[in-house]
């Protein structure tokens, strides 16, 4: 069943770049409602449990690295259809695909520096939620 709540990151390169404000100025133009939101620095061993999934893969030690480089901004986003209307708004995860109007198209650089994590599922938007907040930080 589908909810209505979405995860997302402001990743270390668009937060170093001044992005945020205008992320969150695209995510808040889309309707959604910001139900958490905190400005963190991950660890590399924090960054390796929030991707422990791509473990196995050839750019998981990349993947550490980028997202340890610097602070990121934490979302919890609500909105009717959360999860699939985000990865809409976010755009491909290669910026030079992504569709005109998307966050990635706008403020990302490469594959590599993407500007933005969303949530793929809402298992995964509850998973990645409770990674960063606990039920109590959630309004």
């Amino acid at each position: 069943m589908a909810t209505n709540r979405t995860f997302s990151m402001i990743k270390p390169d668009a937060f170093a770049d001044g992005h945020t404000g205008g992320i969150l100025t695209m995510i808040n133009e889309a309707g959604y409602k910001i139900k958490a939101i905190k400005v963190i620095k991950l660890t590399d061993e924090k960054a390796g449990q929030f991707y422990e999934v791509h473990k196995e893969r050839s750019f998981f030690g990349d993947l550490k690295r980028v997202m340890s480089a610097g602070p990121i901004v934490a979302l919890v986003l609500e909105k009717e259809n959360a999860v699939a209307d985000f990865r809409k708004l976010i755009g491909a995860t290669n910026p030079a695909n992504a569709e005109e109007g998307t966050i990635r198209k706008k403020y990302a650089k490469s594959l590599e520096s993407n500007a933005v994590h969303g949530s793929d599922s809402d298992e995964n938007a509850a998973l990645e939620s409770s990674f960063f907040f606990s039920q109590f930080e959630i309004v």
